[in-house]
């Protein structure tokens, strides 16, 4: 029994209205608009923000069209990509096929009702709050089975980013020098999540919330301390604390085929919603 209630137009609806939350979710670096399509680039941090994205109507022709975001990333010395989600006509996909884009990176998009029987976070075994009437009301610190301990703040830091570059193995000096800003651009309320080892972030979570949606993001957790329940924990204390601000569903991104995470996604409750993928062609090619 599916809990996602969305079908047929409404399911488009609901489609374009988390794309939308997406982009707000994840800045980019730089971005242009041009005839409906945001041109993003980040130096090629995630495929998201180094990617062409139809936003709106478009006058041009889509052949001059692709030319020209060619041209914009051949300037920064990168492949050429655009998102496919399924609301754009196949014909398009089609079109970038024919000129030699491959399929990269298919993510599968999930869906949660927090407040349907599905949802199925961690019991919390106590929490506490230190920051009296700072921090968004959030607890500081929430306390798990198996003696684990979630860290809660409403304001991404320089420490906690330069824990989470460290998780997702971040050492490009380009990166983690325009990253910082990616992060502190979001223009969304934000509940930030760790968990600490030995001194030391190792394991992180960003919930994103937005008109009743939180969106789950940077999950990860440093190898040595997976199996630990580190990131049901961590995704349990987002979740429930995004619920009781209102929030009504929750969504995350996981790429295709990767069957550990999917699995602690479905125990929580979320289910397949729709898939996108990109299209890439390298620089070379380009010409």
């Amino acid at each position: 029994m599916s809990q996602i209630p969305f079908t047929g137009a409404s399911r488009d609806k609901e489609i374009r209205l988390i794309e939308e939350l997406s982009l707000n979710a994840w800045p980019s670096h730089k971005i242009e608009l041009y005839d409906g399509w945001l041109i993003r680039f980040s130096h090629n941090y995630t495929y998201r923000t180094n990617s062409v994205e139809q936003v709106g109507p478009s006058d041009l022709p889509a052949d001059e069209k692709i030319d020209y975001c060619e041209s914009v990333y051949r300037n920064y010395r990168t492949p050429s990509s655009f998102k496919i989600n399924p609301l754009l006509d196949p014909s398009f996909d089609r079109l970038l096929q024919s000129r030699g884009y491959q399929i990269r990176h298919t993510t599968e998009v999930m869906l949660l009702d927090l407040n349907g029987p599905f949802f199925n976070p961690l019991k919390r075994l106590s929490e506490e709050y230190e920051f009296y009437g700072r921090n968004s009301g959030l607890p500081s610190w929430i306390d798990y089975p198996d003696d684990v301990t979630v860290s809660l703040r409403d304001t991404i830091s320089d420490e906690w980013i330069q824990g989470l570059f460290r998780l997702n193995g971040t050492v490009n000096p380009v990166l983690r020098r325009i990253v910082p800003s990616m992060y502190k651009s979001i223009p969304k309320e934000t509940i930030v999540a760790s968990v600490e080892q030995d001194g030391r972030m190792a394991a992180s979570g960003l919930g994103i919330i937005d008109r009743g949606y939180a969106g789950l993001y940077a999950i990860y957790v440093e190898p040595g301390c997976r199996r630990k329940h580190y990131a049901r924990s961590i995704c349990s204390a987002i979740l429930t604390e995004a619920g009781k601000r209102g929030c009504r569903y929750s969504y995350l991104q996981v790429v295709a085929g990767n069957q550990h995470a999917k699995s602690l996604y479905t125990s929580l409750g979320y289910e397949d919603f729709y898939t996108y993928w990109f299209r890439w062609k390298d620089l070379d090619q380009a010409k």
